[in-house]
């Protein structure tokens, strides 16, 4: 989909990106375009799936057409993942499944899971939207790309691959797994673009080590990292291991997968692409807005979407959203690193505490490996939390009390909490070929 420019609309200071004008559209601009595909969007869901249409007039709606500005959003309801799974498989899809182009769908580790539609026009938006996002990252047509994404539901491996594609970029297909040859493949074919989630880049790192290979002397020289949180110190462990830039970029299947967002060459926060999304944060707990700039619940509206439109979807991710115009000369809003998910918090002796955060402060520790987890564990009526932490080979056993007492010590000063730490030899803790597992619950499942 296209956007229709106003002849007056003033030229992009630079043209930075793959889209230069869209890009750096005016706010004013942008706004317009934003309220115009809104509407759209809101006409598609109520015309074509009941439960929307149900929900909106609930809302105090009569028409699609009741909403005349963008602060007229918050009188739309939330949607949340759940409602996807009770609507299972295709009850929120505005098209006979006779007409999508393709489907996706999440593991349904916890319940049913959730499926995504797509048609030939919204694989077409998704594919321009991830090469806007592999260009804003500095990825050029032409460069090879080596994508050790997931392929299959996983959004991950066939979002890259289309994305790499349109920009004009040869791609290595070669998914997850088969880690010592990903290290043979690197140095062999010379790719200079890693797309992969940021725990599987180290473990690829890990095995390169392991083989007497320095991924530095790799032609790598951009990683496109997403799928899961991951923290500053873990970049800089990337970087320092593999010789490359690492780059944030952002995307859920529900909303459409990577390309959703992503970090230019400033790397000051990830760009939001707002000529086809909506980025609110409210408050996890009321719902209420909150002002710019503070922690808050990511809440996304697609506006381009046919198949499968979003109307304020709750991604359970924290985050800041920052407006002002980047040094890039983008104007689309910046969505500062997500720091956490609603649904991965744990509460520990009264203290918040997101995955991420233990990371933060081990990553980068001497002699601590950068792989953890956390196993949540019932000792009586009362949760408990341990850490476990991997020692690299270089570190003598004698040496892991030594160790866990520097965590210990360093999570408390830092984080707040009391955490008994556990410190395993190297290759203790699961690797993962996508998203790491952070967290091990343990505790006895309700009857």
């Amino acid at each position: 989909m296209v956007a229709t420019l106003s002849a007056a609309a003033p030229a992009a200071p630079r043209a930075p990106g793959l889209h230069a004008q869209l890009e750096t559209l005016p706010r004013e601009t942008l706004q317009q375009l934003q309220l115009q595909r809104l509407q759209e969007t809101l006409r598609n869901a109520w015309e074509n799936v009941p439960w929307h249409q149900q929900r909106l007039r609930a809302a105090g709606l009569t028409d699609p057409r009741d909403l005349h500005s963008l602060d007229d959003l918050r009188r739309l309801p939330f949607t949340v993942k759940t409602d996807l799974r009770d609507n299972y498989p295709f009850g929120l899809f505005t098209r006979p499944v006779q007409q999508l182009a393709r489907l996706h769908a999440s593991s349904g580790t916890t319940g049913k899971p959730t499926v995504v539609g797509y048609t030939a026009q919204d694989l077409s938006t998704w594919s321009d939207l991830v090469a806007r996002s592999l260009h804003c990252a500095g990825v050029r047509p032409g460069d090879l790309v080596h994508n050790a994404y997931g392929y299959g539901l996983f959004t991950g491996g066939l979002g890259a691959h289309d994305g790499a594609g349109r920009l004009g970029c040869p791609v290595v297909p070669i998914s997850g797994g088969g880690t010592e040859r990903q290290v043979a493949l690197i140095m062999d074919f010379g790719p200079r673009v890693l797309c992969a989630t940021p725990s599987y880049a180290l473990a690829i790192a890990e095995v390169a080590e392991q083989q007497g290979v320095n991924l530095r002397d790799s032609a790598l020289r951009i990683g496109m990292f997403g799928a899961e949180p991951w923290s500053e110190a873990m970049r800089r462990e990337i970087e320092a291991r593999m010789g490359l830039r690492a780059v944030d970029i952002y995307g859920l299947s529900e909303i459409m997968g990577p390309g959703v967002a992503c970090e230019c060459e400033v790397r000051n926060g990830l760009h939001g692409w707002e000529d086809h999304f909506l980025f609110e944060t409210i408050d996890p707990d009321s719902g209420a807005p909150v002002p710019e700039g503070e922690p808050g619940e990511l809440v996304i509206t697609t506006l381009t979407k046919q198949a499968l439109p979003m109307l304020r979807y709750r991604t359970r991710d924290i985050t800041r959203l920052e407006r002002s115009r980047c040094d890039c000369g983008r104007t689309h809003v910046r969505i500062l690193r997500v720091t956490g998910r609603n649904d991965d918090m744990l509460i520990i002796r009264g203290v918040n505490v997101y995955p991420s955060q233990i990371e933060a402060v081990l990553v980068g520790r001497p002699g601590v490996a950068p792989h953890y987890q956390l196993v949540l564990e019932r000792q009586g009526a009362l949760d408990h939390v341990r850490l476990e932490i991997e020692a690299l080979p270089s570190v003598n056993a004698a040496d892991y009390p030594r160790l866990a007492a520097d965590a210990t010590h360093h999570i408390k000063s830092m984080i707040g909490i009391s955490a008994k730490v556990q410190v395993l030899a190297p290759g203790a803790v699961p690797r993962s070929q996508g998203k790491a597992v952070r967290v091990r619950d343990l505790r006895p499942k309700a009857s």
